[in-house]
């Protein structure tokens, strides 16, 4: 009898240690975390929108590119010359966009289909007037604007400081480029 009892009370043991790990293994499981220790769950929106970002830089960029070649008349060396400036800077961001993507854990978006497909800005075809021009790039950066806004707000509540500093960064250099191509069209 008392080594029922003591099979029994052993059993209800293991079983509690048992029932103990297996709840410690569902939190872990629920609070992975990527190589930089943000939570990997919460990160999913983040990285959705880092990747809209980067498919709209990549159609602005590429627009900036047809504008650089394709600028004549009067204000040609001025835009020529500005058109170039944005799309190096563009370049970076790119770059800088992808790589906090992958930092997050991620996959970048990383082909022409999956730009279009996921951005607001379109491409820029068959424009040949300068005015034009100055007002789609204004424009592309405002959508530009308001994706850097979003992903700093999601940033910032999963406290990934390195995404919002990013963001922050952008949206300065932004919005006096803004100022400056409105200026220009007045």
């Amino acid at each position: 009898m008392i080594a029922i009892e003591i099979i029994s009370w052993y059993q209800r043991v293991i079983f509690s240690k048992f029932k103990v790990l297996n709840e410690r293994q569902k939190q872990t499981d629920n609070m992975k975390t990527n190589d930089i220790g943000l939570e990997v769950k919460d990160t999913a929106i983040l990285v959705d929108k880092l990747n809209t970002l980067l498919a709209n830089y990549q159609i602005y960029y590429q627009n900036l590119r047809n504008f650089h070649w394709n600028i004549s008349g009067p204000n040609f060396f001025e835009l020529h010359a500005k058109f170039e400036e944005l799309y190096t800077t563009a370049n970076v961001s790119v770059d800088e966009v992808a790589e906090r993507i992958l930092t997050l854990g991620a996959r970048p978006l990383s082909s022409y289909g999956e730009y279009i497909e996921n951005s607001s800005i379109k491409e820029a075809l068959n424009v040949s007037d300068s005015k034009q021009m100055v007002e789609i790039t204004r424009d592309n950066i405002n959508t530009l604007l308001e994706i850097e806004r979003e992903t700093l707000e999601a940033a910032a509540k999963q406290a990934d400081e390195g995404t919002v500093t990013l963001m922050s960064d952008y949206i300065t250099a932004k919005e006096k480029i803004v100022w400056m191509l409105s200026a220009y069209l007045r």
